[in-house]
């Protein structure tokens, strides 16, 4: 390669892969069919490669296209990150911060932390990323992220908030209509919440709940807040946080002695991000916030320490 390929470019042709089309990247992008068009094309004449096959349903990413798309998305975020840098220069907090959590943790816990610190800064954005993807801080996928795993990097700073403690539940009206286990191995004999695809969670469940397993699953889904939906629904018998069960009186834990789990819980970002008012900001909001929901007292502040 003779040039530097414009970013644009590559802007494009991951747009293209996202959506599946010209026209759907179009839209996506704010751009013109016939400019992305032309991107793609220059980026595969600079590149020297072939990166999408026409079908009926579409382009079709070849085998070079996939190779480069986890570099493309690196340069996304991080040209991202550095917008929200650029736009937090100045006094004060301000500028977009951008926060990963699970599903369930940013829809049942997060919002009244996150209304209480756009309200304590105004002049804060705040961008909340709902995923049980763990985002990549190191290639700034997002500035602070809340995970269910110690962070294992060096240059990731660290707190760990607390336990969040998990445990079977069910609606009075399952219970009513098909009765209340007494045991887990009458567990077998009810309709039972999980996942559909096998992860680490469901391996370390069946340590403590034999027989919990995908098989066993009447109902199978992937969302957190969709178990807890079916779950407060009266469908079947799922496990929820303890503490998210309290909030709502019509659930029963189920087998407290006998079936309970802990995640621990952290809060986590760049090392490079520790001097940044809008990041440190809401580090301590969220830190101070899981700390008050995970032990049921009021929040105190705390410095930053490093993983």
């Amino acid at each position: 390669m003779a040039h530097t390929v414009s970013w644009e470019l590559h802007r494009s042709f991951l747009g293209v892969l996202k959506e599946g089309s010209l026209s759907a990247a179009a839209r996506a992008l704010d751009l013109s069919q016939p400019t992305v068009g032309r991107h793609v094309a220059a980026l595969e004449a600079a590149l020297g490669l072939v990166l999408f096959t026409r079908s009926q349903s579409g382009l079709l990413p070849t085998e070079a296209a996939l190779a480069l798309r986890g570099y493309a998305e690196a340069m996304h975020s991080t040209a991202a990150a550095l917008e929200r840098a650029a736009q937090s220069q100045g006094e004060g907090v301000q500028g977009a911060v951008r926060i990963s959590a699970s599903e369930v943790i940013g829809v049942e816990v997060l919002p009244p932390i996150v209304a209480a610190l756009q309200q304590a800064h105004p002049r804060l954005q705040i961008e909340l990323v709902l995923t049980n993807r763990v985002q990549d801080l190191l290639r700034r996928e997002a500035d602070i992220a809340v995970r269910m795993t110690p962070p294992k990097h060096a240059q990731l700073i660290a707190r760990r908030v607390g336990d969040v403690l998990l445990g079977l539940h069910a609606h009075p009206s399952y219970l009513a209509r098909c009765g209340t286990p007494r045991t887990l191995a009458e567990l077998a004999q009810h309709a039972l919440i999980g996942y559909d695809e096998e992860t680490p969670f469901i391996r370390a469940a069946r340590a403590a709940l034999p027989g919990w397993t995908r098989q066993a699953f009447t109902l199978r889904t992937d969302s957190d807040v969709a178990q807890l939906a079916l779950i407060r629904a009266g469908a079947g018998i799922g496990i929820c946080q303890v503490a998210l069960a309290q909030r709502e009186p019509a659930l029963v834990r189920l087998l407290p002695r006998q079936a309970e789990l802990k995640l621990e819980t952290w809060v986590t970002m760049h090392e490079d991000l520790r001097h940044s008012p809008r990041c440190k900001a809401s580090f301590d909001a969220l830190v101070q916030g899981l700390s008050a929901y995970l032990q049921r007292r009021p929040a105190s502040a705390g410095a930053l320490s490093r993983s």
